[in-house]
């Protein structure tokens, strides 16, 4: 698929010459991206055999995420806070659900059940129940407070903030010091230390190529985020949908494209360990994180108040995957049962323009 490489100057040219065609730059860079996104996850596997599954989920889901962050910060600066959570919370539901979903049942076929570290992803669930929690509260607040209370809103997304920042921080030292033992692997066809699968690159290489990809990645994020409005409305699409179900997808094409192809070869750690992991860094690191950035560079501080239907959105797809990776076992079914209700939450959002208010 390297020749797919050549559409990335493509996609910049119709970028530039040609504005009034949104449809077709939109395919062309979705087209762009699907090379790099193979080569990180080439990068990705060789990192996480020699460093293990918990770090290399890690570097995935920071490299995958610094599209969705540097997309999210221009937003941010342009004040459309509205996209900048409705695309953070698809993500989010896009990697709990659609992700974790094509892993296990890509993974699942002609197999019987496959196995991964239980306590690592349990670890993980924990961590994502904690960012719907705070997720709920201020919509909870901003719904039920009288009028004059609302203005607390801001100090209380501040501090709430702060608070899944450092929770954050002393997660990553949970998994890459203290506790590093729990996140190298262990599961099927893996040695217990991460070394299960050779390593097809070495470190440095790996490291250049996931540098130089995730650029790739984020200037091909920004020529799809440019059109992805128009071209949306051109196929009859509401700019919500576009931003859960679509951008949301596209941006995270790197961690998912990783994922299911760890799965594939049986590695369902590094694939949890990413699609998971992913979801962790975006609700309790990059959220919060545009929160306080909204003080410096946005025309107003912007809150984390999130539209109902996207709480209780993320609230159940955490709930449902949750249940299905607490046993340390998957099968293509359970695959199945978690897409299908990422189809039937596109259906409602399709259907009903007005969903997440």
């Amino acid at each position: 698929m390297k020749w797919l490489l050549l559409l990335m100057p493509i996609a910049a040219a119709l970028e530039h010459f040609a504005p009034g065609r949104p449809l077709l730059t939109f395919a062309v860079a979705a087209l762009a991206i699907i090379p790099l996104c193979a080569l990180m996850a080439r990068a990705t596997g060789s990192l996480a055999a020699r460093l293990g599954a918990g770090v290399g989920g890690l570097l995935n889901a920071t490299f995958g995420n610094a599209a969705e962050f540097i997309i999210a910060f221009a937003a941010l600066r342009g004040g459309l806070y509205d996209m900048v959570k409705a695309s953070l919370a698809g993500t989010i539901i896009g990697n709990i659900l659609l992700v974790t979903g094509v892993a296990m049942f890509v993974g699942g076929l002609g197999r019987k059940e496959q196995l991964y570290n239980a306590t690592a992803v349990r670890s993980l669930a924990t961590m994502l129940t904690l960012g719907v929690i705070a997720l709920i509260l201020p919509a909870a607040f901003h719904a039920s407070a009288p009028p004059g209370a609302r203005e607390n809103i801001g100090p209380i997304s501040n501090w709430i903030a702060v608070i899944l920042l450092a929770t954050y921080a002393a997660n990553v030292l949970f998994t890459l010091v203290t506790n590093k033992e729990l996140f190298t692997g262990g599961g099927h066809g893996d040695d217990g230390h991460g070394h299960g699968h050779e390593a097809e690159w070495a470190p440095k290489k790996a490291a250049l190529v996931l540098g130089a990809v995730t650029l790739g990645i984020v200037w091909m994020s920004e020529i799809l985020v440019a059109a992805v409005e128009p071209a949306a409305a051109s196929l009859g699409l509401t700019d919500l949908f576009a931003g859960v179900f679509v951008l949301a997808v596209l941006g995270g094409a790197a961690e998912q494209a990783t994922a299911i192809v760890a799965a594939r070869h049986d590695r369902m750690d590094l694939s949890l360990s990413i699609a998971l992991g992913s979801s962790v860094q975006l609700a309790l690191m990059v959220a919060p994180l545009l929160v306080l950035l909204s003080y410096v560079v946005g025309p107003h501080p912007m809150d984390l108040v999130f539209r109902p239907g996207l709480v209780f959105s993320i609230m159940f797809a955490v709930l449902i995957c949750g249940q299905l990776t607490s046993d340390g076992r998957s099968h293509w079914l359970r695959g199945v049962q978690l897409l299908a209700v990422y189809l039937i939450l596109a259906v409602v959002f399709y259907f009903v323009p007005d969903a997440a208010g």
